[in-house]
C-alpha cells in the first residue's frame, strides 16, 4: 500500500466538565460555569471546540481542569472524587473501557432519557464506539473520537501485506533480515493494558468473546482458545524480538522507525512519527493495512475517548449540552480538524474538509478498521477483568501456561469477581 505522508496527532487527550440543574440553555439570561475535566491536550482542538460551544451558548461558560496525563492517574483522581460525592466537575473525558465501571458504581448519570429528548442518532456513530459506552442496555457516554489498531509494514519488502495471521506468519518468517531488519514481526507483550487489546484482536478475528452482552463470562470456549493460540503462537516465535514480552508501544514504534522489522502492530499515531524523514529510518517505506483475519474476519481493539456527566454536577442539563456537542458532527470535525482526532461519525469521512485536512481520515483501510473495531470486555468490574487478562496471558505468552489454562483460569478467576 501507498506511504501516507500524515501528520497524526499522538497525544490522548482527556475531556471533561460541566455542571447540573440550570434553566436557561442557549440564550438564557443566567449566565452557568461548568467544570470540564481533561488531560493536557497539546493541540487546539479543545480551544476551538470550547469556543464554538459557548459561542452558541452564551450563557454557559466552560472552566477547563487539567488532569494528569496518565490514564490511569486520572481514573484513580475520578474515582475518589465521585465516590465522595463531589460536584467539583461536571463533565470528564473517559477512556473507552471507563464507562461500564463508572456506571455500575452509580458515579456518572445515565443518559438514555436525554438521548432519547432530544433525538441523537446513536446509529451515525461506528457501533463500537457506542457500544463501549454502555452497560446492561442504559448509555452512559457519547464517544468524541475514536482509535484503532493497525498493521504497518515495509513498503520496500513487502509487495502485498498479508490477509490472515497465518499468512502475516509465513511472510514475517520468510523476510525477516531482508532490507536491514533483524526480525519479521514486532506488538505489544508486556504484561500492561496494551497485552488486553492485543488478545481481544486474535480472539475476536477467531470468533470468541471474553465476556458477552449479558455479562456471562464466555472467555473458555473453542473460539477463545483458538485465539489465544494463535497469539503466542506469534509472541513464541522466531520471527519476534526475543525481548518481544518487554514490548509496549514505544518499543514496537522504535523497532519499525529504526528498520528493525517487516511488519508491526501499532496505533494510528505511529504513522506520523515513522514517515518523519527527521526520526525515521524508513520515511519512505511505510505502508498500512487492516489486521490480518483469523476463521471469523479480522477485529482492531477500540481506542479513543468519549465523555460523561457526574451523576453529583449540579448543571447537568449544561452539562448534556456540552457532551452533546463534543460527539456532534460538529464538534467532532473541530476535533479532525485541529487535533488530528479520527471522529466517531462514519458520515464525518466523507466530508471533503476532513478528508483533506489528514490522509489518513480519507483511506479506506483506516475507515474498514474502525468499522470493524472491537470493544475490549464491557463489564462493571473492567480493572478486576483487565488485571486477570494481563496475568494469564502473560503466562501463556512465556510459555508457563498453555492457552487452555489460561482460558479457564480466566473463567474461574472472573467468576469469583463477579461473585464478589
Amino acid at each position: 500500500m501507498k506511504v501516507l505522508p500524515v501528520a497524526m496527532a499522538g497525544v490522548l487527550v482527556f475531556l471533561g466538565g460541566c455542571s447540573s440543574v440550570a434553566q436557561n440553555i442557549g440564550g438564557g439570561e443566567e449566565e452557568v460555569t461548568i467544570t470540564y475535566a481533561r488531560g493536557t491536550d497539546t493541540t487546539p482542538a479543545t480551544d476551538a471546540m470550547l469556543a464554538a460551544f459557548e459561542e452558541q451558548n452564551p450563557n454557559i461558560n466552560v472552566e477547563v481542569r487539567e488532569m494528569p496525563p496518565d490514564s490511569g492517574a486520572a481514573h484513580n483522581q475520578y474515582v475518589t472524587l465521585m465516590s465522595s460525592g463531589s460536584p467539583e466537575i461536571d463533565i470528564f473525558a473517559s477512556d473507552v473501557v471507563w464507562p461500564a465501571e463508572f456506571g455500575q458504581a452509580g458515579y456518572v448519570l445515565p443518559l438514555d432519557r436525554l438521548i432519547e429528548r432530544d433525538n441523537v442518532d446513536l446509529d451515525a456513530h461506528f457501533p463500537a464506539t457506542i457500544e463501549s459506552g454502555s452497560l446492561n442496555g442504559r448509555q452512559y457516554a457519547l464517544p468524541s473520537y475514536t482509535d484503532a489498531g493497525i498493521l504497518y509494514y515495509r513498503t520496500d519488502i513487502v509487495e502485498e501485506p498479508p490477509e490472515t495471521w497465518d499468512e502475516l506468519g509465513t511472510m514475517a518468517l520468510d523476510l525477516q533480515g531482508e532490507g536491514g531488519t533483524s526480525f519479521g514481526f514486532a506488538t505489544q507483550a508486556s504484561q500492561y493494558e496494551g497485552l488486553v487489546t492485543t488478545s481481544m484482536e486474535y480472539i475476536s478475528a477467531y470468533g470468541g468473546q471474553v465476556i458477552n452482552e449479558n455479562q456471562e463470562v464466555v472467555v473458555n470456549s473453542p473460539e477463545a482458545i483458538a485465539g489465544i493460540e494463535k497469539m503466542v503462537e506469534m509472541m513464541q516465535s522466531d520471527y519476534v524480538p526475543n525481548n518481544i514480552l518487554n514490548f509496549q508501544e514505544i518499543e514496537t514504534e522504535n523497532a519499525f522507525l529504526e528498520g528493525n522489522t517487516v511488519f508491526a502492530r501499532n496505533w494510528p499515531y505511529m504513522l506520523s512519527t515513522s514517515t518523519d524523514p527527521e526520526i525515521s529510518q524508513v520515511p519512505d517505506n511505510v505502508g498500512i493495512t487492516a489486521l490480518p483475519s483469523g476463521p471469523e474476519g479480522n477485529a482492531s481493539s477500540l481506542g479513543g475517548w468519549s465523555t460523561m456527566i457526574n451523576k453529583s454536577s449540579e448543571h447537568i442539563e449544561e452539562s448534556w449540552e456540552l457532551v452533546k456537542f463534543l460527539s456532534s458532527e460538529e464538534g467532532q470535525k473541530i476535533g479532525a480538524l485541529e487535533g488530528a482526532r479520527a471522529p466517531t461519525i462514519e458520515s464525518l469521512y466523507e466530508d471533503e474538509e476532513v478528508t483533506a485536512a489528514n490522509e489518513l481520515f480519507a483511506d479506506p483501510v483506516f475507515q474498514e478498521t474502525l468499522d470493524n473495531a472491537v470493544a475490549r470486555p464491557v463489564t462493571g468490574i473492567y480493572p478486576e477483568v483487565s488485571d486477570i487478562m494481563q496475568i494469564e496471558l502473560s503466562s501463556a505468552a512465556a510459555g508457563t501456561i498453555t492457552a487452555e489454562e489460561a482460558a479457564a483460569n480466566m473463567e474461574r478467576k472472573m467468576k469469583a469477581a463477579f461473585a464478589e
